[in-house]
């Protein structure tokens, strides 16, 4: 469905706010003349919900040739996938295309959704394209990363059975890690920020493998600072960082496997090295390393974060994060 609206400047509607229960939205247009927004959408599923975009011509030409394409998350049906607008708009004119989006049934737990329509044309501001996106999200960010914690990574060399650090039983020995100067609580610091080695007793969960998880961070600073390592060499992804303005950022970033890779493998840093591992069957090892590492990504010094979704690679285990200025 199309309707030609008067000469207005399109914006998107208000998000509802913030809850442990509610949906927030925020809406963003890429840098042209050309304003494409997207109206809410209702997630709370399963269902078929509508979805309004609007195509502000704020160009010196007529806007002729437009045409409208929506899409959601993966996996969520559209219809109809692109709309075409008939005649043409004068500057400062709007049209309106609405689509259909099947929205399943809403999951537990802190979900991000985003949404993207794209318009093409010709004339306007002569750009050819435009894109609006709309990023929402549903329940409450984890508190800080411990509240994360799904991994034994860490035991003593008195009792080794509760580790799981790899997937094969093997994990840190909490003696030798002290030796390197990594002790429960204690601070670390690395790559201009000051992170805090788990404050919990060996053989508990202390670390998370990424799994997609959202945490709560507050700070502000250029980089985002992680600590942890790797459990094969492919332990690499990319973390999300939104923003207290609503806008977010991504960077890549990646550890060396806990043993045998170089130090910097994926452009990382060496933070500390424990001689041997511990066993299923008790302390072995001795002489290999098995390390722990930092990486960053860069933040928007400007602005405030407040939360981070960490990468879906269970290969990547961290330990801490924390904003460095």
């Amino acid at each position: 469905m199309l309707a030609l609206l008067p000469a207005t400047t399109a914006t998107a509607a208000p998000a509802p706010a913030a809850t442990a229960t509610a949906t927030t939205a925020t809406a963003t247009a890429t840098a042209t003349a050309t304003a494409v927004t997207v109206s809410p959408v209702d997630l709370d599923g399963p269902a078929v919900s509508t979805v309004k975009v609007t195509v502000t011509n704020a160009g010196p030409e007529r806007m002729r040739s437009l045409k409208v394409s929506f899409g959601g998350p993966t996996g969520w049906a559209v219809q109809p996938s692109v709309l075409q607008v008939d005649g043409s708009l004068a500057k400062g004119a709007s049209a309106e295309a609405t689509f259909r989006i099947q929205v399943p049934e809403r999951r537990p737990g802190f979900t991000v959704r985003t949404f993207t329509a794209t318009a093409t044309y010709r004339g306007g501001d002569g750009a050819g394209s435009a894109t609006g996106t709309r990023t929402q999200r549903s329940g409450t960010p984890l508190a800080n990363l411990a509240a994360a914690y799904n991994n034994v990574g860490v035991t003593d060399e008195r009792d080794t059975r509760p580790g799981n650090y790899d997937g094969g039983g093997n994990s840190f020995s909490a003696q030798k890690l002290a030796d390197a100067g990594l002790r429960p609580g204690g601070s670390v610091n690395a790559l201009g920020a000051e992170l805090r080695w788990p404050n919990v007793p060996s053989g508990t969960a202390d670390n998370v493998s990424a799994a997609g998880q959202a945490i709560a961070l507050s700070g502000r600073g250029s980089r985002l600072v992680l600590l942890g390592s790797g459990v094969t060499s492919g332990a690499s992804g990319t973390a999300t960082v939104y923003y207290t303005d609503g806008t977010s950022g991504t960077g890549s970033f990646g550890f060396p496997n806990w043993s045998f890779d170089p130090a910097n493998a994926h452009g990382a840093t060496l933070v500390a090295s424990s001689d041997g591992r511990n066993r299923p069957d008790g302390y072995g090892n001795a002489g290999i390393a098995y390390r722990v590492f930092a990486h960053s990504i860069p933040l928007d010094p400007a602005k405030q974060v407040e939360f981070v979704v960490l990468p879906g690679n269970g290969n990547i285990h961290l330990f801490d994060l924390a904003v460095a200025s």
